[in-house]
């Protein structure tokens, strides 16, 4: 009896992914630094316990008023190594006693990564508990990382823009229940609300979500 050779079998194409998952796959590798930039308002018990000048003289029913201001201020956290790594600013800072709250006017919030990459959130106002395990942006938010070395001014890698964002420091979760326009590159994405959780490094999606993502080869 001849053999008979049988040729061998193509192999299987694999099938492009779907660009939903190929976004999330973009937000999980560029999201993290920017968590880190929020929950930077882990600085605010710098604030927080800032002594007042002038200490009550008998203790007064708390009310929803500010005990301290401070205008036009600049806060850094500066590493043992002597250099920056966190730096928040603003118009006006009020701190409540009754809710234990700090409310931010035209908040600015700069982060540097070990690698030199650079975050910066900025929006119109910013609210935090007093231990900033929940930091909240609100009005205008604008996110950007941009890459080691690289001026303020320069594009960013990543950017993302909406009207609210919030940071739990103890979860580790980045969120917007309103909608939020992401752009890496050429790439854009559109969605209703988003979540991420940094432990998992996962991206979920409810409601619609369109965009376009451009692949480095351009296609």
């Amino acid at each position: 009896m001849t053999p008979v050779t049988l040729p061998v079998p193509a192999p299987a194409r694999q099938k492009p992914r779907p660009w939903l998952w190929r976004a999330q796959n973009l937000l999980s590798n560029y999201l993290p630094l920017l968590l880190m930039a929020l929950l930077a308002s882990g600085t605010w018990w710098l604030v927080k316990n800032t002594p007042l000048l002038d200490a009550p003289g008998e203790i007064a029913a708390p009310r929803h008023v500010p005990d301290y201001r401070m205008a036009n201020f600049e806060i850094q956290r500066i590493g043992a190594d002597g250099r920056l790594h966190v730096q928040i600013a603003g118009a006006e800072l009020r701190h409540y006693p009754d809710t234990d709250t700090v409310e931010i006017d035209q908040a600015r919030v700069r982060a540097i990564a070990p690698d030199g990459s650079l975050a910066i959130a900025e929006a119109k106002r910013a609210l935090s508990n007093g231990d900033g395990s929940d930091m909240q942006l609100l009005g205008d938010v604008h996110l950007r990382r941009l890459p080691p070395g690289a001026g303020e001014n320069a594009p960013a890698q990543l950017e993302m823009r909406g009207e609210f964002l919030q940071a739990l420091s103890n979860s580790e979760v980045l969120r917007s229940h309103l909608p939020v326009t992401i752009r890496q590159g050429g790439s854009t994405l559109n969605a209703q609300n988003f979540e991420y959780r940094h432990l998992t490094g996962q991206v979920h999606f409810t409601g619609k979500a369109h965009g376009q993502i451009t692949s480095k080869g351009g296609k």
